[in-house]
């Protein structure tokens, strides 16, 4: 069974916009409703394999995308 990390984030457009920026940059994401024992900020979250971690912060980073924080599953 795959190794899930979130990324969390301030508001549900810097989610859409970090889900785009990945999927563009070939990463396979999934939105997924935020862990509540996360956090209660923003509603939305994106899950991917836990091996991606370096390259989603590179990448979101490199774009500019603010996060809340991330966290293993």
């Amino acid at each position: 069974m795959p190794a899930y990390s979130v990324v969390l984030f301030h508001s549900t457009a810097h989610a859409i916009r970090a889900e785009k920026v990945l999927q563009q940059a070939g990463l396979e994401v999934k939105m997924i409703p935020t862990p509540r024992h996360l956090s209660s900020n923003c509603g939305v979250a994106l899950r991917f394999d836990r091996a991606q971690e370096e390259q989603v912060v590179s990448i979101l980073t490199g774009n500019g995308v603010p996060t809340d924080g991330l966290y293993p599953l």
